[in-house]
């Protein structure tokens, strides 16, 4: 991905990834953007490239590599919420800092959305709208048993998942290239994939340590214990977007916000990764919300 790299001095933060494009001198800059990619055994910013790409020729844009993943450290610690929420936290102190103090537009991919949502509502002054792309913790069988401040950790899953005759060979079958195709057909609701998407996928599985993050994950440390009362909560502009094919189109539990002005939800006839598969409309549709958001208007059409 283009644009500088450099570390967070926060030792929780990830690696991030800036990109700046220049704005003429009779316009004010616009807000920078922060991306953030979803969670699996083989994740990376890597998968929200084609946005990166497309948003950096609008102004400050930058990706995050999460604690555990793409280029950042995945040493042997506790891969939970509140590590990743921290890490957006230091990353978007940081974007701040490079940018006059303005507040951040965020976009999040699956799992992640749950981090962003959490963030936002820890830090509202910080971010100024969120995009939220097939966010987990809303369909009819999301946790709700609480605290929202909780994760759905399982102690004793971690543990067998640690023994190493147990957790090497599993994650050895998580990380074929077989297991990666087919999970992204899950995540494509087809047969076809993006096959560059899926090259990269392969290559991040691979690193060293690449499966403690997906560990955790995989034991409910990265899961909210109720996250429909979180996202309910949100009072920026927060943009749900979605596909309608594949395993993740259940949001039902969206109903509570669908009618609030805050809020808008847009179905895409896609997978769950829709500016993929339809990146002009899906960024004609970011790029609208993110202009009502500068006019101060309500999302809800």
């Amino acid at each position: 991905m283009a644009g500088p790299t450099a570390d967070v001095a926060d030792p929780h933060a990830a690696n991030p990834r800036g990109a700046h494009s220049l704005a003429p001198d009779r316009e004010p800059a616009p807000n920078p953007i922060l991306l953030v990619h979803s969670i699996n055994a083989s994740a990376s910013a890597h998968e929200v490239r084609p946005l990166f790409a497309a948003l950096a020729a609008r102004g400050p844009t930058y990706a995050i590599d999460l604690p555990g993943y793409g280029h950042s450290e995945r040493s042997e610690r506790t891969y939970d919420q509140r590590l990743m929420i921290d890490a957006l936290h230091a990353m978007i102190d940081r974007i701040r800092d490079e940018n006059d103090r303005k507040p951040v537009d965020a976009l999040a991919v699956s799992i992640s959305c749950e981090f962003l949502a959490r963030a936002a509502l820890e830090a509202p002054a910080t971010i100024r709208s969120l995009a939220l792309v097939s966010p987990t913790g809303l369909a009819k069988n999301a946790f709700t048993r609480g605290p929202p401040d909780a994760d759905c950790r399982k102690p004793a899953v971690l543990r067998v998942l640690e023994v190493p005759w147990i957790g090497q060979p599993l994650f050895r079958l998580l990380r074929s290239p077989t297991s990666i195709r087919f999970f992204l057909r899950k995540t494509w609701g087809r047969k076809a994939i993006d096959e560059e998407f899926f090259r990269i996928s392969c290559l991040m599985a691979r690193f060293p340590g690449a499966h403690r993050a997906p560990f955790h994950f995989l034991s409910g440390y990265l899961f909210g214990a109720d996250m429909p009362t979180n996202y309910a909560a949100l009072g920026l502009p927060t943009w749900l977007s979605h596909g309608v094919r594949g395993d993740f189109t259940d949001f039902s539990r969206a109903a509570v916000v669908a009618d609030r002005p805050n809020w808008r939800i847009t179905a895409f006839p896609t997978g769950a990764l829709p500016y993929l598969e339809l990146p002009e409309r899906f960024l004609a549709s970011y790029q609208d919300v993110l202009e009502r958001v500068d006019d101060g208007l309500a999302l809800k059409p």
